[in-house]
């Protein structure tokens, strides 16, 4: 088993008024199931398992964050991550690179084209971030958080293919330049990479803890794909997808770093918390800026229509129209016959009438259940960047 204090690492390779009428309360979800509590350990980074509180009572720090309006707060959010991913970044890229030079010889290019053309490495500067803020400084923190980037960039690769996309990050998808068949199987070796990574610590806990997560994806994905153009979902029903098919991978991300540092089991779970709830959230922003003008996002709008997706946004959207007019809504959007001019004009409709804003607070009561968790990490820098973090997901615009 490797020390956690070695260099080498792993042993090998705004709030808004209610404009819809819609009631706060109808937004306040519940995810599935429970944080898994991780077995206490020693601490490997000088910590001590015991030194941090548990999650209880109401911190200071527990309230949602500023509202999404308030644009100076997000500008300053924004620019501390910024000045963060400029430092970081770096390294993070050069992992990546390594690892994905260890793939098989034609899965390779798929693995490239997705991996090195952009995208800010959340994931794995949360864990950077989580283990730091635990006391961790050792060099294993990199090569688990480029595992987790590696595990959601396969999914990403599998996402194209059952979406049909032909875009990612602007550049053609891995599957319209390689072929659908290529993809799936780079993504596999992808999976089957990361995996490898995380076992070759020697430690169970960071194996069952990556393995929890992709199970949770698929699982949320699946999930998904059966609710596809199904208008009687419910918010708490969305929630428990969103959970699956994106929290969980943030929840790892965090309890990965929590673990390496040998943080005390109440620690870890906090850490877990975090980025579930903060996971949550981003999917909700991220779903809620689908109905924003192009020029706000960069990005095309009304995707999740053309694909069968209910969001928040659309669900308070039906909800406030009268019967009739929301029974021919719900029946052409379920029968696939909307075109790309009503896509356009539903579009407009929701952002118009206030829904997507309406729908974007619901991100604020997970990210104040992510203040909560926050509160049981030791002061310091690294818990001040993870709560600007915090504040930047709900306010970001793209």
């Amino acid at each position: 088993m490797v020390s956690a204090n070695s260099p080498a690492g792993p042993r090998s390779p705004q709030s808004t008024a209610h404009r819809s009428g819609q009631s706060r309360d109808a937004l306040q979800a519940t995810t599935s199931g429970s944080i898994r509590p991780p077995q206490s350990s020693l601490s490997r980074c000088g910590q001590s398992p015991d030194a941090f509180p548990t999650i209880s009572g109401e911190p200071g720090s527990s309230a949602p964050p500023a509202p999404h309006g308030d644009r100076e707060e997000a500008r300053r959010a924004a620019g501390a991550i910024d000045a963060v991913l400029a430092r970081e970044q770096p390294r993070i890229n050069a992992e990546l690179r390594r690892h994905t030079a260890d793939l098989p010889e034609h899965a390779r290019p798929l693995a490239e084209h997705l991996l090195l053309s952009g995208g800010k490495r959340l994931r794995p500067l949360l864990t950077l971030l989580t283990g730091r803020a635990f006391g961790c400084r050792d060099a294993g923190l990199l090569p688990l958080g480029a595992a987790v980037e590696m595990l959601h960039a396969a999914t990403l690769l599998h996402d194209d293919i059952l979406d049909n996309a032909p875009l990612r990050r602007g550049r053609a998808a891995a599957h319209v330049l390689f072929g659908a068949a290529p993809a799936v199987l780079a993504g596999d070796a992808m999976l089957a990479k990361a995996l490898l990574l995380v076992s070759s610590f020697g430690d169970p806990r960071l194996t069952a803890c990556v393995s929890e997560a992709v199970m949770h994806t698929a699982e949320g994905e699946i999930a998904e794909f059966a609710r596809l153009r199904d208008t009687s979902l419910t918010h708490e029903d969305y929630v428990r997808i969103i959970t699956g098919k994106t929290a969980w991978m943030l929840r790892a991300s965090c309890e990965l770093g929590a673990l390496r540092a040998g943080a005390g089991e109440e620690a870890t779970r906090a850490a877990a918390l975090f980025g579930l709830e903060a996971g949550i959230a981003f999917q909700i922003v991220d779903d809620v800026l689908d109905y924003y003008p192009c020029e706000e996002t960069g990005k095309p709008k009304g995707g999740d229509l053309r694909e069968g997706k209910c969001t928040p946004p659309l669900l308070l959207y039906l909800a406030s129209l009268p019967a009739e007019k929301a029974a021919r809504l719900r029946a052409e959007f379920e029968g696939g016959r909307l075109g790309e001019a009503d896509i356009e004009a539903l579009c407009g409709e929701i952002f118009a009438g206030g829904f997507a804003e309406t729908a974007r607070d619901s991100a604020g009561i997970h990210l104040a259940g992510a203040a909560r968790a926050l509160a049981v990490f030791p002061p310091s820098p690294e818990r001040d960047l993870l709560d600007k973090i915090r504040h930047y997901i709900l306010t970001r615009t793209a």
